[in-house]
């Protein structure tokens, strides 16, 4: 027959007892590092909406209330280079939106040249040439030792003064003109069917990827090699151009022709976009060769002696064995290349290439009187350009980096 506690003569078991007090919130390590961060976020979000609310104050005070409505007014000037519809009767918006298109292209075309450049000067510093080795490691050292606005200022200046006159424009077959104005090339003008060729293309992409990656698994399972590279090459150029000619050739070409004083018609690259464009690229090209020789000189050389030992030709091994590996040292390094060579594009206001900064943040902020807000857009999109680049080169960073067993 069981017995109760009392008759056994044990003590009554209690609950156990909770031993939370606040007090130990602040002794435990992990949770007082929480309370400071929590802290500290709102006192600078104090400080930020005290701040912008004097500044708004301030504003009112002096007649000059804070707000965007400006962007809805004509913006009574002109942009030399456009890529969207645009005239002086747009408004400040618009103007904004030129500008934005303008730098992320100055951006992108910036970043593709200096990638190009960057590797291939990398590997050159790195021959076995002794003539190709100095020329490469001098280019390099005196690129990187001028500022990048005396490259600016000096490119924009050869641009302008050592090309010909329109009159006396360089010309290539009738089509193609360059000189002082800019380089002239045929315009496309497209028609309706053309949507067909862009879907051919995106097709062919998705394809082309998908096959790639089919190609890989294959090959890792079965040791089957697939051309992948010309299967690639058919789906993303072959089918686009069959689906240009079936649709019946849904372009149009406006050339280009010369006139008594300029250059008239077709599509226009100019000086300033050149200029900026090999200025920027060349000067950050000479940072990411040093960043690429340190990433190849990282890999020990032992991989190199086992891929040739292997029967690896050099240019083989260079590919399949060193680059792969030096990636994962140039990529982080990269990324901060990438954010310089973007906003470094705001110093095209130097040459007058128009930009974000020099549209929203130079000549609608003088013409509106509105510099807390110009500046507030330019910051803003600054910021979201760096992020965004910052954020992929960070998801590559992890793709490619090393995977722990």
């Amino acid at each position: 027959m069981a017995q109760t506690l009392e008759q056994t003569g044990l003590p009554p078991v209690r609950p156990p007892q909770s031993s939370f007090s606040p007090g130990k919130l602040w002794t435990d390590k992990k949770s007082r590092g929480i309370i400071i961060q929590i802290i500290a976020m709102v006192l600078f979000c104090a400080v930020v909406v005290y701040l912008a609310g004097n500044v708004v104050e301030n504003f009112q005070k002096l007649g000059k209330p804070f707000g965007f409505g400006f962007l809805k007014q004509e913006s009574n000037y002109d942009i030399n280079q456009t890529l969207i519809q645009y005239n002086s009767q747009s408004s400040h918006a618009r103007a904004a939106v030129v500008g934005i298109i303008n730098t992320l292209l100055i951006a992108v075309c910036g970043i593709i040249l200096a990638t190009v450049l960057g590797f291939i000067l990398g590997v050159l510093r790195l021959s076995k040439n002794v003539l190709v080795n100095k020329l490469t490691y001098c280019y390099i050292e005196f690129i990187r030792n001028v500022p990048v606005l005396v490259h600016i200022l000096f490119m924009y200046g050869l641009m302008v003064h050592a090309l010909p006159h329109p009159k006396q424009a360089i010309v290539v077959k009738e089509t193609f003109f360059l000189s002082n104005r800019g380089f002239y090339m045929p315009q496309p003008l497209f028609q309706p069917l053309f949507w067909l060729v862009v879907a051919a293309f995106v097709i062919g992409l998705v394809f082309a990827f998908w096959y790639r990656r089919s190609a890989r698994i294959k090959q890792a399972s079965t040791g089957e090699q697939s051309p992948v590279f010309w299967v690639m090459l058919a789906s993303i150029i072959g089918l686009p151009i069959l689906a240009y000619f079936l649709s019946g050739m849904p372009i149009n070409w406006e050339y280009p022709t010369q006139s008594r004083f300029n250059l008239k018609g077709g599509m226009a690259i100019k000086p300033e976009f050149m200029a900026l464009w090999l200025a920027l690229s060349m000067y950050t090209a000479a940072f990411i060769a040093e960043i690429v020789r340190a990433g190849i000189v990282a890999v020990d050389h032992g991989q190199s002696e086992a891929a040739m030992a292997l029967g690896l030709p050099r240019k083989r091994t260079m590919n399949l064995v060193v680059i792969p590996q030096a990636m994962r040292v140039i990529i982080p390094p990269l990324t901060s290349q990438y954010l310089n060579i973007t906003k470094n594009s705001s110093l095209a206001i130097a040459i007058g290439y128009m930009d974000i900064v020099a549209t929203i943040g130079g000549i609608s902020l003088n013409q509106t009187g509105r510099e807390m807000e110009c500046m507030i857009i330019v910051l803003a999109l600054y910021l979201f350009f760096s992020l965004t680049i910052s954020f992929f080169m960070n998801w590559y960073n992890k793709r490619i980096a090393l995977v722990e067993r």
